[in-house]
């Protein structure tokens, strides 16, 4: 008979299990994924995995090593001190090639958080997403202005909207649409959930968000 196997250590109420367990969950919270998904992919039932993330029992070495792989994480930081969340420091915020032109961007969520991006742009005077509409296979988008002023296009809705400094537009990410700065340039905020680089849509088919200035025909 073959199947899932946990290869589990017996109950195991631990101080190990204990700290491992909320771990695991963290992480798998974060990436949007089911207990089904992570159990299917690491070869374990459920029922178990369930039972190791409110530490309830042990795992074997073997087991923790498929674990982390399924979440992308390495094995080690399941053994770290907890800490209350992932410090980016001022400098270190990792480029972003998402096209477009004249655009300088800069992911500041951790590349693993599956449930929002936050994307920080920094677009020359007329530069922006391009003339040709694009879609994202997300929920919400929201922009924010932090210096300059930007003009975002909606071509199967209506005109454009203007923001200047300060404002802020929310909108579905799933209607075509584009952006260019003004004059003076722009500096954006950008925020989208989910937000994993890779993400689904709704067909279950994997999709790319780093296209995200690439357009969809309509």
């Amino acid at each position: 008979m073959s199947g899932p196997v946990h290869g589990a250590r017996a109950e195991d109420p631990s101080g190990t299990a204990a700290a491992v367990g909320p771990r695991l969950r963290a992480a798998r919270s974060a990436r949007r994924l089911s207990l089904e998904e992570v159990a299917r992919t690491a070869g374990v039932t459920k029922g178990y995995l369930s039972k190791l993330e409110r530490g309830q029992v042990g795992a074997s070495v073997a087991v923790l090593v498929r674990l982390c792989e399924a979440l992308d994480v390495a094995p080690g930081t399941l053994f770290e001190p907890a800490a209350p969340g992932e410090v980016l420091r001022a400098g270190d915020y990792p480029p972003l090639d998402f096209g477009g032109t004249g655009l300088r961007e800069h992911l500041l969520t951790p590349r693993g958080e599956a449930r929002l991006a936050v994307i920080l742009s920094d677009i020359d005077a007329d530069g922006g997403g391009g003339d040709e509409p694009y879609a994202l296979p997300a929920d919400v988008e929201v922009a924010l202005v932090l210096e300059g002023s930007l003009e975002l296009r909606f071509p199967d809705s209506g005109g454009p909207v203007r923001l200047g400094a300060g404002d802020v537009l929310t909108f579905d990410p799933g209607e075509r649409h584009t952006f260019t700065a003004g004059p003076d340039g722009a500096r954006v905020l950008w925020v989208i959930t989910p937000g994993m680089l890779t993400t689904r849509s709704a067909s279950g088919s994997p999709v790319d968000l780093r296209q995200r200035r690439h357009p969809r025909p309509g």
